[in-house]
């Protein structure tokens, strides 16, 4: 079975499916979602994405990020990919979403309708290999500096989605 993904309009509309890889040669727009988890100490836990990705390999980025699948709530695809990549489950809350778009070196492309979700846990993950080589806990501050200093560490939605994620946190 295909790797099938939503395809949506700017409003977030379905208007179709698409195959992954296809999707991503040709930058069509597709449901995506970003999870963020915190400790707390307020604390992000950041993955660094498994060397043997199809783009990113090697970059540090937010807890875990994926698309649904068609038929799949957004929030309910969340879950999923956390317990499959980070190994736990925690409750998570949609934050905010954005629409995002990046050309890789390798010639894929992101057009993504991205919805942010956020949740709590004080554990330690034990990640699926395949989907992150490495986690950390870092503090918002430290990010920010680090991202400034070393911006190629990090994913391009990491550093599109940030300034969002601050200004959110600090209105709730």
């Amino acid at each position: 079975m295909k790797n099938e993904i939503i395809l949506v309009d700017e409003k977030d509309n379905e208007i179709g499916t698409g195959e992954k890889m296809t999707v991503h040669n040709e930058g069509k727009l597709h449901r995506a979602f970003s999870v963020f988890i915190f400790n707390s100490k307020n604390e992000l836990m950041l993955q660094q994405r498994a060397k043997t990705k199809y783009h990113s390999p090697g970059l540090w980025t937010n807890t875990c990020c994926s698309h649904p699948k068609p038929g799949e709530k957004t929030i309910d695809a969340a879950k999923r990919r956390l317990k499959e990549e980070m190994r736990f489950n925690c409750d998570l809350q949609e934050a905010f979403s954005f629409i995002y778009k990046a050309k890789f070196d390798n010639g894929l492309s992101e057009h993504e309708y991205d919805h942010v979700f956020i949740g709590k846990f004080d554990g330690n993950p034990k990640p699926d290999k395949n989907e992150a080589g490495d986690w950390k806990w870092i503090s918002i501050l430290e990010l920010e500096n680090d991202m400034k200093r070393n911006p190629d560490n990090y994913t391009y939605w990491l550093k599109v989605s940030i300034d969002k994620l601050v200004s959110y946190l600090e209105n709730i």
